[in-house]
């Protein structure tokens, strides 16, 4: 990867920055001023000691170098089954080569240092989430302004590393409005640590409630601040949580669940008939929008760690980069404005005419569209079989729920009890309507077709879709609003060829159409073409409305309920959370 623009390596030993004219790191020693500066300054590890989550949020990520010092101190003393979670803001990223470039000074942090710029993200606005599994930890890092970004983290930091650039050349990062950000995102008890004593940053923690003193500084600085806001520790409630539903949805909160520490009971029916989490193939695709900004970054970022997830699931990816053709002679302007979107990061989608087009379906078409090299098709089956694994299971179906004191009851069709617990999350497709009426769900039938042969093409939509797998090509849907019959219609079967075989005649001809195998779902949709994910009463939470996108939405809206069950930082910028809330189709009526 070539260097990031943003970075002056004239001197190596003290990498610059172009946009503010300050150092990365103190000349001395970077890591030294980290462990001291921020690491001591927040009380670390003394402050984690006994806890089983802890938080920490920074402004100013850069190098990185703050937090491959936090993890490495994190995995030598924390406790084994302690859960460290992580936001950093990055107004401008560096490219990981150049991370890795300054990070390579210090062997002693080497492993984290890798870890992070192994994981490096793409340098696009938004939200970014970072596994690291063998620290115990996961990073948030928000790019973007920070005072956007506070106001759309959900977390509460325990610890806070304020290592923006100075005050004198980026204030910026230290408005009143960025403070009131830390005060508002602190927990009880937050420590604060940061290299500036700038008398303007005393006064704003201190009127946020903080108390602030000043410390002896590291290197040529002589001072530096600790603050401290009053209160006492508390950790989030453990306990059971119920699922009910297995298909992807109900799969991706107990995966959540589980990297929360929390355990999940799934409840579903030995054989849910009419679930599309058991096709042979599914893509992760995402719903283009130029009209509304924040679903198409939705997408992008549902796309980018639905990616990472699969990847890590063993069996799970298919293929890798979906292409998307052209369908409408008003798709050419509009898919020109879809790749100038800043959501994708160079080279990851890409428009190509008619010749381009023929060349990645290696069969001709005449008309062109776009490349996704971050899509995917995927294994449900594999995505299911690993994610609901070490899994309590119950085989039985849920026909209503009921709150009983602070718990809710799930019960079966003649009243029994099958199980019970404070937090219960319906996560089972269409049959969530039946559960929970409010949320206005609608049924959406849709029926895909697979039949041997028709390669090799890549995966590729048109607004239909086909997918090789299986020494075939699973090729459809139709989707038929209002239907909830399951049972394969040769009919539709027929529907399918049909479409398959205008938009890639060869390939249809290349398929053994004599013995075409069909299988039909019910999608749950909404009025918004949203999905519903959020609490909907107390204790009684939704994942649903995933329409034909559940493979894409599943993996980050699990991420986020199992975040807001398990009292930590969502994944979800809080605007995007909003607008999926599921009270927005509740109405309430003025008592009389």
């Amino acid at each position: 990867m070539a260097a990031s623009s943003d970075i002056d390596w004239s001197d190596p030993a003290a990498p610059r920055s172009r946009a503010y004219g300050d150092v990365y790191f103190s000349l001395e020693d970077g890591l030294a001023e980290s462990r001291a500066v921020f690491l001591a300054g927040c009380g670390l590890p003394e402050a984690w000691r006994d806890r089983r989550t802890f938080t920490v949020a920074e402004l100013g990520f850069g190098t990185g170098l703050n937090i491959a010092a936090l993890l490495t101190l994190w995995r030598e003393t924390a406790p084994l089954d302690a859960r460290l979670s992580i936001f950093s803001i990055e107004a401008h990223p560096l490219a990981a080569a150049d991370a890795a470039r300054a990070l390579a000074a210090w062997s002693e942090i080497a492993p984290a240092a890798e870890a992070l710029t192994r994981a490096w993200p793409p340098p696009t606005p938004g939200f970014h989430r970072i596994d690291l599994p063998a620290w115990r930890a996961t990073l948030d890092l928000a790019i973007g302004d920070a005072a956007w970004a506070l106001e759309q983290w959900s977390g509460r930091a325990n610890a806070w590393f304020l290592d923006g650039f100075a005050p004198s050349t980026n204030p910026a990062m230290w408005s009143d409005v960025v403070l009131d950000g830390v005060g508002k995102r602190s927990a009880p008890g937050a420590r604060v640590a940061t290299f500036t004593v700038a008398g303007a940053v005393r006064r704003g923690l201190a009127e946020r409630g903080f108390v602030v003193d000043k410390r002896p500084g590291h290197g040529r600085k002589r001072e530096r601040l600790e603050a401290r806001l009053p209160g006492i520790v508390s950790e989030p409630a453990e306990g059971d949580v119920l699922v009910i539903g297995a298909g992807v949805a109900g799969a991706a909160v107990a995966r959540a669940l589980r990297a929360q520490g929390l355990r999940s009971v799934v409840i579903a029916p030995e054989d849910e008939v009419g679930m599309a989490s058991d096709f042979r193939a599914a893509l992760v695709t995402p719903r283009f929008d130029l009209g509304d900004a924040a679903v198409a970054a939705l997408n992008a970022q549902a796309l980018e760690r639905a990616g990472a997830l699969y990847d890590a699931t063993p069996d799970a990816v298919l293929a890798r980069g979906v292409v998307r053709l052209e369908g409408k002679p008003r798709d050419a302007e509009r898919f020109d404005r879809i790749a100038a979107q800043s959501l994708w990061s160079d080279g990851e989608l890409q428009r190509c005419d008619a010749a381009a087009m023929t060349a990645a379906l290696r069969e001709p078409v005449a008309l062109g569209g776009l490349t996704l090299r971050s899509a995917l098709a995927v294994r449900p089956q594999a995505i299911r079989r690993a994610w609901l694994e070490d899994v309590q299971r119950i085989a039985a179906e849920v026909a209503r729920l009921e709150r009983r004191s602070d718990r809710w009851s799930a019960l079966d069709v003649h009243g029994g009890l099958i199980a019970e617990a404070a937090q219960v999350v319906i996560a089972a497709g269409w049959g969530s309507a039946a559960l929970s009426p409010d949320l206005a769900l609608r049924p959406s039938r849709g029926q895909v077709s697979w039949a041997s042969g028709g390669g090799p093409i890549p995966p590729v939509t048109w607004g239909g879709y086909a997918v090789p797998v299986d020494g075939g090509l699973l090729f459809g849907a139709t989707h038929d609003r209002g239907r909830t019959d399951v049972e394969a219609d040769p009919a539709d079967d027929r529907r399918n060829l049909d479409a398959l075989t205008r938009a890639l005649p060869d390939a249809a001809g290349r398929l053994d159409s004599s013995r075409i195998e069909g299988r039909g779902a019910v999608r749950a949709t909404t009025a918004d073409h949203l999905p519903v994910c959020g609490q909907a009463a107390p204790g009684l939470w939704v994942l649903g409305g995933l329409g034909s996108r559940g493979f894409l939405m599943a993996p980050l809206l699990g991420e986020h309920l199992a975040a807001s069950i398990a009292g930590a930082p969502s994944p979800l910028p809080c605007a995007l959370s909003a607008r999926l809330d599921p009270g927005r189709f509740i109405v309430h009526t003025a008592e009389p």
